[in-house]
């Protein structure tokens, strides 16, 4: 281990010497401690931070982000002329919507 960490530390030192770590967009700033690393399930650690690292969310956070589209659809539709239907179909979905992410909280309440 004493090696890993050498060599780290050495390719640590030659970035800050060569001025690569100060053109780096983080540089002189706060680490971000509170971006839900902690709070994810150490099962879930490592496959959340490669989605996160890629660009991609996980499934979860795309339907907290479907549902509210929904609830300000929901919300806008009741100031429009919009038939019943539509409105009862727009509960419907989000309703079914939050039951699946409460079944998604349970499971990983259980990781």
């Amino acid at each position: 281990m004493d090696g890993l960490e050498e060599s780290i530390r050495r390719s640590l030192e030659r970035d800050l010497q060569s001025g690569a770590l100060r053109s780096a967009p983080s540089w002189g700033k706060p680490l971000e401690i509170n971006d839900g690393f902690l709070e994810t399930p150490e099962a879930l650690r490592l496959g959340y931070k490669i989605l996160k690292d890629a660009g991609y969310l996980p499934p979860e956070v795309e339907a907290f982000r479907t549902l509210a589209a929904l609830r300000e659809e929901l919300a806008s539709s009741r100031h429009l002329a919009i038939p019943h239907e539509d409105i009862r179909a727009l509960e419907e979905r989000i309703a079914l919507l939050e039951q699946h992410l409460a079944l998604v909280r349970e499971r990983l309440r259980s990781v």
